[in-house]
């Protein structure tokens, strides 16, 4: 059943300004970055969300809050670098077979490949890119995720930090009907439809300016940015995660997930 999201004025006017005021000075002694998730190019997701991730050594937290899903399915949801990437969202030109959207592999030449799989339980390498039953299964269309004590290499790390990382959030429901169906079949896993596996959301992981979060490039004034997301609305999940940093969620590695529009 789908799930309507309500949000107060009120509510989403004070995550706003959480926003734009909350700086990096509450992991003062770790790295972090973060980025606004807007809908690929071309996928038709009217979604968007802020992710999280702060650096301590080799070990990193993801604090990700994301709306406007597929309600009650599986969203495979990772981090993705590439050397040779172009550490960016897909553009247009990334649809290589001209049908009018955008598949995994064809997102692959701008975010790279799978480094960390954001399951909810259990391994969060590679291998686990697709294990569907561990990951968020977005209730009511919203995913509200956080997950500490993630072991990662130097060098995923290492870019992370540097801000040459991306967070991708799959699955589009492209005929509207509420499920993962039709006759294309995945690029990853020809036992699944494509719609289970193309990516719906993202945003490239970047070093938060002084003073507050990263935007991605826009002003939070709700305007709506070439990808045509809103950007007034990513406000809301940034606002969310930084209210749960505010509270020591980061510098205590908290396993409490957040809840969007709670």
């Amino acid at each position: 059943m789908r799930t309507t999201t309500r949000i107060a004025t009120a509510g989403f006017a004070a995550a706003a300004a959480m926003t734009l005021t909350v700086g990096p000075a509450f992991a003062a002694d770790n790295a972090w970055v973060s980025a606004n998730l807007k809908p690929v190019v071309e996928n038709g997701v009217k979604g968007s969300g802020t992710a999280m991730v702060e650096v301590d050594g080799t070990t990193i937290t993801v604090t990700m809050a994301a709306m406007g899903l597929l309600p009650d399915a599986p969203h495979a949801a990772h981090i993705h670098f590439a050397a040779a990437a172009r550490h960016e969202c897909p553009a247009v030109t990334d649809d290589k077979s001209g049908d009018g959207t955008i598949n995994t592999t064809e997102g692959g030449p701008a975010y790279g490949d799978i480094v960390v799989s954001l399951t909810k339980t259990g391994d969060t390498s590679p291998a686990s890119g697709l294990a569907v039953d561990r990951f968020d299964t977005a209730p009511g269309g919203k995913i509200s995720y956080e997950r500490g004590s993630i072991k990662v290499s130097q060098g995923v790390a290492d870019a992370i930090t540097k801000g040459q990382s991306v967070v991708v959030i799959h699955g589009v429901d492209h005929n509207h009907d509420g499920k993962y169906d039709g006759d294309t079949k995945s690029d990853l896993d020809p036992s699944l439809p494509t719609e289970a596996t193309d990516p719906a959301l993202c945003g490239a992981l970047r070093v938060a300016p002084a003073g507050g979060m990263h935007t991605g490039g826009g002003q939070i004034t709700g305007q709506t940015d070439q990808d045509g997301a809103n950007t007034g609305m990513l406000a809301l999940g940034g606002g969310l995660l930084l209210a749960a940093a505010g509270t020591g969620a980061f510098a205590a590695k908290r396993r409490n997930a957040i809840r969007v529009g709670a």
